[in-house]
């Protein structure tokens, strides 16, 4: 095998072993469980992520015969679904018995070990890793809607981290200048359709928050009134917010005494300096109720990545590659830790946490690039299909992002009214 085959198996492995320490924090009968109406059950993944890497490579890539026709089509694609009402939602196929998946997935994993050195182009490789390493942070945020008598704590796991700066820091003031959003195909290791081309954009002048909203600062929210004044909510946020019966974010717990993590219900002070994680819809709605806005897509990237003097840096603190001095990313933590307590993960005008804790949502719908093109053949409407007016567009990263998707071209994105997701935001004004 050559060496370039041999790194790709051994982020394949990495990849891999990640993923059996995931379902290994599931008790045996939460398998089946679909703790979120919007997913399929945890059973499903268990198939969809060989499933994916064969359809890829095996099947798509080099033609090979199937390993399990009838498992290839079953666990093809998962859903997103606009509510619990959508059919998508509804849809419970009879799933296999386990031992017939893990067969399936172990007869992938060997396959796609033997054929790495047959794929002339790596980045179908790298399609199948970042695609399983995505999937880490649905597990995991599903995971954390389970009983808690279903869900076992690994070894290592740190405590929750209390503490952090109370005080909100003065917003910074970013001038106008030019954003680099996207990636050069020719020039990138990798990157998704949706991050290419690399362009250019203008961007005025705009004030935003040093640090993202905390929990303590969303409470003034929630005890002003704010999820019952209509006042501050689009007609569909409030009909969603309605339907999911939110009063408050969704991962406060025992009335608002407490904040759910992966493994504990931790006391609402240790958490209260974390960043708060909400859905896009409320994030909006405690926006209007300061007299702000959610940054745009070329505001975060002019306020993480760029410099006075016009240049730009890969992250926010530099090139260096992140680490957890800089950025809570790559399970460091389990959960979300105090804004404001890493400073040299600042950005070069001064704004803090812009990479790590949670996805930081935008305003910007998620939308093609000038000049987009679906060029992984074998899975054309990966972005395409979200293309849709009804996605909104998150960057930099969560405590569950693998390091390799830490990147400054990278785009996630999620229905405004998700509210399960590991996101966080902060207000802009423009000046």
């Amino acid at each position: 095998m050559t060496t370039a085959a041999c790194a790709v198996v051994e982020r394949l492995e990495a990849a891999w072993r990640r993923s059996d320490l995931i379902f290994s924090l599931l008790a045996p009968e939460a398998l089946r469980e679909r703790p979120i109406a919007l997913r399929h059950p945890f059973v499903f993944y268990v198939g969809h992520l060989p499933a994916f890497g064969w359809n890829q490579i095996g099947r798509a890539t080099l033609g090979r015969p199937s390993l399990g026709p009838e498992l290839d089509d079953l666990f093809e694609r998962g859903i997103d679904p606009l509510s619990e009402n959508d059919p998508a939602a509804k849809r419970a196929p009879a799933w296999p018995e386990l031992g017939e998946i893990l067969a399936y997935r172990d007869r992938v994993r060997a396959a796609l070990r033997d054929m790495a050195d047959e794929v002339a182009d790596a980045r179908i490789y790298d399609v199948v890793i970042e695609h399983e390493l995505m999937h880490h942070e649905t597990l995991l945020y599903m995971i954390q809607r389970l009983d808690r008598a279903k869900r076992r704590r690994p070894e290592g796991v740190p405590a929750p981290v209390a503490g952090g700066p109370r005080d909100a820091r003065a917003p910074v003031r970013v001038p106008e200048g030019d954003a680099t959003l996207g990636a050069d195909f020719d020039r990138a290791p990798f990157g998704w359709d949706n991050e290419f081309p690399e362009h250019r954009v203008r961007v005025a002048a705009f004030e935003v928050d040093a640090r993202p909203v905390t929990n303590a600062r969303f409470r003034e929210f929630v005890d002003a009134g704010g999820y019952a004044n209509r006042a501050l909510w689009s007609e569909e946020g409030w009909a969603a917010k309605e339907a999911y019966g939110l009063r408050r974010p969704l991962f406060w717990t025992d009335g608002a005494t407490a904040v759910r993590t992966l493994f504990d219900d931790v006391p609402f002070a240790t958490a209260e300096n974390w960043p708060v994680t909400v859905s896009w819809i409320e994030a909006n709605a405690y926006a209007r109720w300061r007299g702000a806005r959610l940054l745009t897509e070329p505001e975060y990237h002019r306020a993480a990545f760029g410099m006075p003097d016009g240049g730009r840096r890969a992250h926010p603190w530099g090139d260096e590659p992140p680490a957890p001095r800089r950025a809570n990313v790559d399970f460091a933590h389990w959960s979300p830790t105090p804004a404001g307590t890493r400073p040299e993960g600042a950005s070069a005008f001064g704004v803090e946490d812009l990479v790590g804790d949670g996805w930081e949502w935008t305003g910007t719908p998620f939308a093609p690039f000038p000049g987009f093109r679906a060029w992984v053949a074998s899975y054309p409407g990966y972005s395409a299909d979200f293309f849709d007016g009804k996605h909104f567009v998150l960057l930099g990263g969560s405590f569950a992002t693998a390091k390799d998707l830490v990147r400054r071209s990278f785009r996630n994105w999620f229905q405004p009214n998700y509210p399960f997701v590991f996101a966080k935001f902060r207000c802009a004004r423009s000046l």
